[in-house]
């Protein structure tokens, strides 16, 4: 297994849709997922997409740990989509802060669906079908838009909640120390 070099805002390879996967069993299939399982523990995400590593195919990994739910119960174990495609379940949207690894130490205020189907091949060849919500569902819209060369800024209404991830955190305990007094 290897680090892989994770792709910045800019390359091309994240601005154009990836190809894809044919045959998900294959060997080249599982050392990709393998080692975007290890870029993405180094790096400390929630999820990463093959683009992010220089591979133009449909592939993406996440999980959602029990402290980023607001139901830690439904914590989701790190799962694999191959061939991803999303079906929102009502128009109703949320903003939340979102940050990506290809977008180093910014954060920005994002719509996305609160509920969410998607359905997906697995590295055995065996179908998923999920619905999702909250926390879950933002991180599979996001690593899936990777997958059609759209990154997180590209979602936003409001250019103004764009910001370094530092700022954020100041200006949060400045929020909540206001609000406390």
């Amino acid at each position: 297994m290897s680090i892989l070099k994770i792709a910045r805002m800019g390359h091309p390879v994240l601005r154009r849709p990836a190809a894809p996967v044919a045959d998900p069993t294959t060997a080249d299939i599982a050392r990709l997922v393998a080692d975007m399982t290890e870029t993405m523990i180094d790096a400390q995400g929630a999820g990463l997409a093959a683009p992010q590593v220089h591979v133009p195919l449909r592939v993406v990994i996440f999980h959602a740990p029990a402290h980023r739910l607001e139901k830690p119960s439904e914590s989701v174990p790190l799962t694999v989509l191959i061939n991803p495609e999303i079906t929102p379940l009502s128009d109703e949207t949320a903003d939340d802060w979102e940050g990506c690894l290809s977008v180093p130490g910014l954060t920005g205020l994002v719509p996305r669906w609160e509920r969410i189907r998607y359905t997906a091949l697995t590295p055995d060849g065996a179908q998923i079908d999920r619905e999702a919500e909250g926390f879950h569902a933002r991180v599979v819209q996001h690593e899936c838009d990777h997958l059609d060369g759209i990154l997180y800024p590209q979602r936003m209404t409001d250019m103004g909640h764009l910001m370094f991830r530092e700022e954020l955190r100041h200006y949060m305990s400045d929020t909540e120390s206001s609000e406390d007094e």
